[in-house]
């Protein structure tokens, strides 16, 4: 097993990549969501409620054979869950309640 490399032989490599002109890559930066909780909580639970209607529609177009099937049984499983209860007056916080 390679042991891990040391901060010197990182910097060396680094200039080396940059010496030769070869680019440095850097990892994306993913934007960070500046949305409120509740505002990212009703979206979560209106993209639950589109996910609960494909598979409310999956599950009514299967066919007679798989009626009965363990495929049958988690799609009326996710259909059953009660995204109702998920709609709740969240707190806003620092109080403005």
């Amino acid at each position: 097993m390679a042991m891990a490399l040391s901060n010197a032989e990182r910097q060396r490599r680094y200039r080396a990549r940059r010496a030769a002109g070869k680019p440095v890559r850097t990892p994306p930066v993913r934007p960070k969501d500046r949305r409120p909780r509740p505002k990212r909580w009703a979206a979560a639970v209106d993209e639950l409620r589109t996910l609960q209607a494909e598979y409310e529609a999956w599950r009514d177009q299967l066919p007679e054979s798989l009626a009965d099937s363990r495929t049958a049984e988690l799609l009326e499983g996710v259909c059953d869950v009660d995204l109702d209860a998920l709609d709740v007056q969240l707190p806003r916080g620092f109080g403005r309640d």
